[in-house]
């Protein structure tokens, strides 16, 4: 599988603010046009965040992980999509929030990527919303043990 020459790290936001802030404000400020001052936020600070990296160790992706097992932030710069990179973040991040002891996981996926979501067990879980002009709809993954 192509993902293999990628590998993730779960880390603090201090370790991952300069790589994931990069990466989300080309995706989300510069590509989605979403405002600067939406994007980022002050619960950076209290996430675990997932980097994940090329074979040459550049950070490609980014998602983070909130406190009450939320999901969020997922970013993979464009030229790395499609190559497994949002599945090895997801599944990190999916694997931290079990670890925590979470019996669910919960997120706010942009309505073209629900599809991605659901094929990682992920179910609607809600109406469709609007955040940042961007159409949404919540959905979650109940966490078994093990």
């Amino acid at each position: 599988m192509a993902a293999s020459i990628f590998s993730v790290r779960v880390c603090t936001w201090d370790a991952a603010r300069a790589q994931a802030r990069r990466i989300r404000e080309l995706v989300f400020v510069l590509e989605q046009g979403v405002p600067p001052e939406l994007e980022m936020d002050e619960l950076d600070a209290h996430c675990d965040h997932a980097l994940a990296y090329a074979a040459d160790g550049a950070a490609v992706g980014t998602g983070r992980l909130l406190p009450d097992g939320h999901v969020g932030r997922m970013a993979v710069l464009k030229e790395y999509r499609g190559k497994g990179v949002g599945a090895l973040l997801l599944l990190a991040l999916v694997e931290q929030a079990r670890s925590r002891g979470h019996a669910f996981v919960r997120l706010n996926a942009q309505i073209q990527a629900s599809g991605f979501y659901r094929r990682y067990g992920f179910d609607v879980a809600g109406p469709g919303f609007m955040e940042a002009g961007i159409p949404h709809v919540s959905m979650q993954r109940e966490l078994k043990p093990g």
